[in-house]
């Protein structure tokens, strides 16, 4: 007779080691149901995969296109002058102030002569590997919704994130890491929080987990806490047997209830990660070399009140090199955050006030750890097929707000790509004489083209991976998106 997984979890005696064991044997064929799959296990993709995993690089808080990454001359040359769009303009803040040339000067950088903003001049050794798309638009000025949008394809709470669709068409390539992990910035959350990676009504073990590199205890919960030297062994073997009894009669009355069996998937997951999550973020064998190039430091120093670049280069490139280390063991869809929410001064891209001094450490930060990853990935051969995606909510207004800062732009921005599949040193896409609105307003990007390419690099199919729901056929692209040829390698 078969051995239902439900009843082997508790037969087992409940404790960790016997979830453990039961999802080792889940995983080997040996209980009824066998391990949890996505709707394209192995071999069955929609179309050959050019890449298998994923690194996002989300700048939160709306960095600015203009000073970074697409260079306009007509702003140099206008500097200072009354700004006129030709049409009305709605802005968030009123920053219609006079144009503003972009803070840093720009110059070529490899083959492709593309231009860059002088605070991510690191980017300019692997500028020849990167995708660049000027013309992406959004639907919104309101960095919630707009975080939303990028993160989900949605504005509004409740649908589930790309790494989180990811996870659930793909799986993981290793059982003992989650599919979907997620760096946040060491200060805290951007927008919305945790609500642009959850599963929302995808099963919930597709959810992204959180880590934190670089802390006493990155994963939150994993080991037993400081003030738990009370608990004995014996004590906490008897509380997982209650959890699996209390488990086992939730599950007995509710045989169509698909949360019951994605907590049993997390304390699993638990139990393997206490060995391999610690390991995959261990960088004390890292060579000195290879930190110096991310801008990690092995002893960092007690930094400074305000930004700096030092600051932002060793905790991006701590994330950064975290993230590597994660997708070299088979984690699928690794994001990375910068710029926490509601911090001032600030903390995030979110620069109405002072371009300079708002993105001046936290694009430097960037820039070095991003150029460590994409060069690291390739000296590993990963980069073949790892894509990076670069993105923010949306960017910032070529005239001027307060003289030094910029307001929000939705009307257009910037996203770069590079590895599996993506062709490099190329540009699709520009945006008009002022970086404002796209310089073709009748084809524009969006989020939805976006997803919809790094899907198909995926071998997935974006209009068919879906999930039924409330009577809707839910996708990650809605009823929109279309697949970028020009970034195909």
């Amino acid at each position: 007779m078969d051995v239902s997984r439900r009843d082997f979890l508790w037969s087992s005696g409940g404790g960790l080691g016997g979830i453990a064991l039961a999802s080792l044997l889940s995983g080997e064929g040996l209980l009824a149901g066998g391990p949890a799959s996505g709707p394209l296990p192995p071999g069955r993709a929609h179309q050959r995969p050019r890449a298998r995993r994923v690194i996002q690089l989300f700048m939160a808080g709306a960095a600015s296109h203009i000073d970074l990454f697409d260079f306009k001359p007509e702003l140099v040359k206008r500097d200072g002058q009354p700004s006129d769009f030709g049409e009305a303009v709605e802005a968030f803040q009123n920053g219609l102030g006079p144009w503003l040339k972009p803070v840093w000067p720009f110059r070529p950088h490899g083959g492709s002569g593309k231009m860059l903003g002088e605070v991510v001049s690191d980017l300019g050794r692997v500028v020849d590997e990167m995708a660049f798309v000027h013309n992406l638009v959004g639907k919104t000025g309101v960095h919630s919704q707009a975080t939303y949008l990028q993160s989900t394809g949605f504005q509004l709470p409740g649908f589930p994130g790309m790494g989180a669709w990811v996870a659930y068409g793909l799986g993981s390539l290793n059982e003992n890491l989650p599919a979907f992990v997620v760096l946040p910035d060491h200060r805290g959350f951007a927008s919305n929080g945790p609500k642009n990676w959850d599963s929302a009504f995808l099963p919930g073990q597709h959810a992204g987990t959180i880590l934190y590199p670089g802390r006493e205890n990155p994963i939150a919960d994993l080991f037993p806490g400081k003030g738990g030297g009370f608990v004995t062994r014996g004590g906490d073997e008897a509380g997982h047997r209650l959890m699996a009894e209390l488990n086992r009669r939730h599950a007995a009355a509710r045989e169509d209830d698909a949360r019951l069996d994605a907590r049993i998937r997390s304390y699993e997951l638990a139990a393997r990660m206490q060995l391999a999550a610690p390991e995959a973020m261990d960088l004390s064998r890292e060579p000195d070399w290879l930190l110096e190039r991310y801008g990690v430091r092995r002893n960092p120093p007690t930094w400074p009140a305000e930004i700096n670049a030092a600051e932002e280069a060793h905790h991006f490139g701590t994330k950064c090199m975290v993230a590597r280390r994660l997708i070299e063991r088979g984690v699928r869809f690794v994001q990375v955050w910068s710029g926490n929410d509601n911090s001032f001064p600030r903390r995030n891209w979110d620069s109405h006030e002072d371009i300079r001094q708002d993105h001046g450490a936290l694009a430097a930060g960037f820039a070095r750890g991003a150029a460590a990853l994409i060069e690291d990935l390739r000296l590993r051969g990963l980069l073949d097929d790892t894509i990076v995606l670069w993105t923010t909510e949306f960017g910032r207004m070529p005239s001027s707000q307060g003289g030094k800062g910029r307001d929000h732009n939705p009307y257009c921005f910037t996203n770069w790509l590079c590895g599996g599949g993506i062709r490099g040193g190329v540009t699709c896409g520009e945006s008009d004489e002022w970086g404002y609105k796209p310089r073709d307003r009748a084809s524009p990007t969006t989020v939805y083209d976006i997803h919809a390419t790094m899907m198909h690099l995926l071998g997935i199919d974006h209009t068919r991976l879906t999930f039924r729901h409330n009577g809707v056929d839910r996708r990650l692209t809605d009823v929109h998106g279309e697949v970028i040829r020009g970034l195909l390698a």
